[in-house]
């Protein structure tokens, strides 16, 4: 799909077209695209600054390989011995998933459920953080055996790890968006190192544009992966009613262009974070056109390593620094 054009204008003129095509009124489309020509220009936020951004999304002014939720195949993912695994394997920063518990403490977790990870059930939101502290997050890993007495870590935790092993942090926010920046907020305030070495990302726009209102000086991405309203990771269809999948299909095409036109600029990000699969050089040049950084995911196999560090001279997200692993979703 990745709709992408010159910019915000190309958008407007593109939507100037349908407008007019559709209502037969050059006034009304005129007007329409003025107004939100003007809205685009009141609200968009201003990135973070450039040095801090480059620091973060290209340390040593290289690419950097980061650890997607820590190094999900070589340990228990999002947990703070995924975090020491992840520095010794050679990794530049890690990528932590964001949630929140039912009493409202922030900890590390990709889903809204711990079934896949722990040998708990349930959900987050009906979870104490005493009830999910007594879980085994290690429960399921491949590796399980070799990572006894983990925990579910807190958000702050994770950062304190993480910074004793000088990695560069990928929070990634997956919902409660006033929550999520309330947390971070007082993260940066009590770490200030973290606005050289942490970026802020999310599949939700209103998660990123928050951030960028609540702090001007932090760095912030959105996440894409085409038709992720519609489909699964995997490729398989989130709904089965027809009318709801392909329902969600058009939102899917409307999202990719709205992110790809002017979502990116009103959210003031600096990287955007992309599935591998619709990644090119052209795609990078495009970016990096705008002064953003790409950075893919989940890149797992030497010879894709390999194109990314030489060629295309972008980051990636990495299940595994040590061998070739299947995604983990």
């Amino acid at each position: 799909m990745l709709c992408y054009g010159e910019g915000p204008l190309s958008s407007l003129t593109v939507l100037l077209v349908a407008v007019l095509a559709l209502s037969r009124s050059p006034a009304l489309a005129c007007l329409l695209t003025a107004g939100l020509y003007l809205a685009l220009h009141l609200f968009s936020l201003e990135p973070a600054p450039p040095q801090s951004a480059q620091r973060v999304l290209r340390p040593r002014g290289a690419a950097a390989r980061i650890a997607h939720r820590g190094g999900a195949h070589d340990a228990p993912e999002n947990t703070l011995a995924a975090i020491r695994q992840a520095a010794e394997n050679g990794a530049m920063g890690v990528e932590l998933d964001l949630e929140f518990t039912a009493d409202g403490v922030p900890i590390l977790m990709h889903d809204e459920t711990v079934e896949r990870t722990t040998d708990g059930s349930g959900r987050l939101c009906d979870l104490t953080f005493d009830e999910i502290r007594r879980l085994n997050p290690s429960a399921k890993h491949r590796l399980g055996n070799k990572f006894q007495g983990e925990k579910v870590p807190t958000l702050r935790e994770a950062v304190v790890e993480s910074m004793h092993h000088n990695l560069i942090i990928y929070f990634d926010v997956k919902g409660h968006a006033n929550q999520a920046v309330d947390a971070l907020k007082q993260l940066y305030l009590e770490f200030p190192r973290l606005y050289n070495s942490s970026i802020v990302c999310s599949f939700m726009p209103d998660v990123v544009y928050k951030m960028r209102q609540a702090d001007r000086n932090v760095v912030t991405a959105l996440t894409h992966r085409p038709w992720h309203l519609s489909h699964l990771g995997d490729g398989t269809p989130r709904f089965s009613s027809s009318w709801k999948h392909y329902l969600y299909m058009m939102m899917d095409v409307i999202l990719d262009w709205s992110l790809h036109s002017f979502l990116w600029r009103l959210c003031g990000v600096s990287g955007f974070l992309i599935q591998k699969n619709f990644v090119s050089q052209e795609y990078v040049r495009h970016w990096s056109s705008n002064g953003i950084q790409v950075v893919a995911w989940t890149v797992n196999t030497f010879a894709e390593k390999s194109y990314y560090e030489t060629v295309l001279e972008s980051s990636y997200i990495t299940d595994s620094l040590v061998e070739d692993c299947d995604p983990h979703y």
